[in-house]
């Protein structure tokens, strides 16, 4: 069974050979996304060894933040955030706390995201709210997932990122046929050569299986095209700008969400 003991040798090479390979290119931008990783890897990785509790705080700070980037994208009041947040935080507290009571947490969470236009009598924006309100919850919601994964939760996201990585190169290199009007820049080759990696990555961490890995070649690059949908209504070409190297946490995320969803429904 792996574990957050059994990663961190991998996570704390691939940062030394990364910060290598950065100084080798010279690029800023290059080391400026190595520095936003040197710091978020070790943070992550030591709430993993907290355990379960270090998983649903992760999970907690993750999706408030996450809930934010997304209100602003869809253009949601303070009110539709604060409750959509609150949602989200109660199913992954429920995860952690009370797993028997998650369809429950869920079920509630639409009903009080659905009340915050139905109550507002908004005629006008009202459906738009709710809609944007009930995705957010789906697709944040995913996050939970990190308390019952565990250390198999940060090896997939340490694939789906290789996968992204590789996928980004590839594609620009390899060229062909585009994957979709979503996102016009990525290519069939760099999602063929991502998922290629990942599963590399997977079969490297002793963590491949058939539910991992199309979590990671189907469920990644769903992902990533999720955003750039949204990203696209909004007209908007990053969830944020406070992050270096990466824009928002949803830029970096995105891939992770549905791979998390589609993991959890497979397993």
């Amino acid at each position: 069974m792996i574990t957050v003991a059994s990663l961190a040798p991998f996570l704390g090479g691939a940062l030394v050979l990364g910060g290598v390979a950065v100084a080798v290119s010279r690029r800023r931008e290059l080391m400026v996304r190595w520095c936003a990783w040197a710091v978020g890897v070790p943070l992550v990785t030591g709430a993993f060894w907290w355990g379960r509790p270090g998983a649903a705080a992760l999970a907690v700070v993750v999706g408030v933040i996450a809930v934010l980037e997304f209100g602003g994208l869809m253009r949601l009041g303070r009110a539709d955030r604060v409750v959509l947040a609150a949602a989200v935080v109660g199913v992954v507290l429920a995860t952690w706390l009370t797993p028997g009571q998650v369809l429950r947490a869920v079920a509630l969470g639409a009903l009080a995201v659905a009340a915050v236009p139905l109550l507002a009598g908004d005629a006008e924006h009202g459906l738009r709210r709710l809609g944007a309100g009930l995705l957010g919850l789906a697709w944040l919601s995913a996050l939970a997932a990190l308390v019952p994964l565990g250390a198999s939760a940060l090896a997939l996201f340490v694939a789906v990122s290789v996968a992204d990585i590789a996928a980004y190169f590839a594609g620009r290199r390899l060229g062909g046929p585009r994957l979709s009007p979503l996102s016009p820049a990525k290519r069939w080759s760099g999602t063929l050569a991502g998922a290629a990696a990942g599963l590399g990555v997977l079969a490297v961490l002793s963590v491949l299986s058939w539910p991992t890995a199309v979590a990671v070649a189907v469920g990644g690059p769903a992902g990533d095209l999720l955003e750039s949908m949204v990203k696209r209504g909004a007209q908007v070409k990053d969830a944020g700008h406070w992050l270096p190297g990466s824009g928002g946490l949803l830029d970096r995320i995105d891939s992770l969400l549905v791979a998390l969803a589609v993991l959890l429904v497979l397993s």
